[in-house]
């Protein structure tokens, strides 16, 4: 379920991300770099009770993911519904100091949109597909305040390599068409 949120800061493995909370706001302001030294604020637990009582079209239930598997090796991102492949996109994973994290994980977040704050300059990039987040983010990791997801890149030749701080770079189309599977909840297993 995606909702509108006002803004929200959370830290990356590799820095920190802004994200909208309870309707401030619709972008996120994210970083790449060395977290900040103050502590992040935790996602909200509970959905807002207008969201809660939303219900999915049947349609739509039909063509959600039921999981995601990200296979490092390959560099490829599988996404399944029950036993069947429904979708699968070529990615760029963490590189080596920065490696993305392998394990059985969640959807946690998902943003359209999301801004990028270059940590060394304080300068705030455009949303978009010029972004270095690209067009969406799909956060599925969290330790403490740092997080890891998929997101777009405007850097789309980087496909295939091991090349971030940990994140899953996808070709914003791909990420998008992503976006539309899947849903906070959905589990992303890392292998």
């Amino acid at each position: 379920m995606k909702f509108t949120l006002s803004l929200l800061t959370l830290t990356f493995i590799s820095g920190s991300i802004l994200l909208p909370i309870e309707g401030i706001n619709k972008q996120a302001i994210a970083s790449e770099g060395t977290p900040p030294a103050t502590p992040s604020t935790e996602l909200p637990v509970t959905l807002p009770l207008e969201e809660a009582a939303i219900v999915t079209p049947e349609e739509t239930i039909e063509t959600l993911a039921t999981r995601v598997v990200l296979n490092l090796k390959e560099r490829k991102v599988y996404v399944y519904q029950d036993d069947q492949v429904i979708a699968n996109y070529p990615v760029a994973i963490g590189k080596p100091g920065w490696e993305t994290p392998r394990g059985e994980f969640s959807v946690i977040q998902m943003v359209e949109d999301p801004q990028w704050k270059n940590p060394w300059n304080g300068r705030v990039s455009a949303a978009g597909p010029n972004s270095p987040l690209g067009e969406r983010w799909i956060g599925f990791w969290r330790e403490g305040g740092k997080y890891i997801g998929f997101h777009g890149t405007p850097g789309e030749h980087v496909m295939g390599q091991a090349v971030s701080h940990g994140c899953v770079r996808m070709r914003n189309q791909d990420v998008k068409a992503l976006y539309e599977l899947v849903q906070t909840g959905i589990p992303v297993i890392v292998q």
